[in-house]
């Protein structure tokens, strides 16, 4: 199995996508952050394909018929124009909610492909320069991309088939990991 062993106190989980454990895996350390409240933000757009696996996986979730509330899909994306009103309302709506926030991340070369569960929010647009707020209590990232200090722009370099492929991984593991 590929799981990191060495893992920080902030990331539970992290596992390549490609891996025949991945679904498994993931799907069981997810099962024990959800709770009767909790709400999944898809962060993204498909206005860039790298930006694109949390609106995917919320189209996917959304399909799916997922139990908990979806926010964030191919039709209505939250994005770094909206984020800030979208979460308004989700907070308004879901007062004291368990957050699972959802968005693509760059890293290093050797990890991208990997998929990571944390004990945190997510940081949304900080790998292109944004500055926005932080979304949710707990996440799930997709490594797409290399960070690199030269170019803020490489996620618009990234592979649809690697950002289907992961999207459709988080998405069944996520329905697999609610399953009564």
């Amino acid at each position: 199995m590929n799981i990191k062993k060495s893992l920080s106190p902030i990331t539970k989980v992290k596992i390549h996508y490609e891996d025949k454990h991945v679904v498994k895996i993931l799907s069981e350390g997810l099962h024990k952050m959800f709770e009767r409240d909790t709400v999944i933000v898809c962060i993204g757009t498909d206005r860039c394909i790298g930006d694109a696996l949390g609106p995917l996986v919320g189209t996917i979730l959304k399909n799916q018929q997922c139990k908990y509330p979806v926010y964030g899909t191919l039709k209505k994306p939250i994005h770094a124009v909206n984020l800030k009103e979208e979460m308004k309302k989700i907070n308004d709506k879901h007062m004291s909610s368990n957050i699972l926030a959802i968005d693509a991340c760059l890293g290093e070369k050797k990890h991208i492909g990997s998929i990571q569960i944390r004990n945190a929010p997510i940081f949304p647009g900080k790998g292109v320069g944004k500055a926005l707020p932080s979304v949710g209590n707990m996440s799930l990232v997709g490594i797409v991309d290399k960070f690199t200090f030269d170019d803020f722009f490489p996620i618009h370099n990234i592979r649809l088939s690697l950002v289907m492929e992961m999207a459709e991984v988080i998405g069944k593991s996520l329905m697999k990991a609610t399953e009564v």
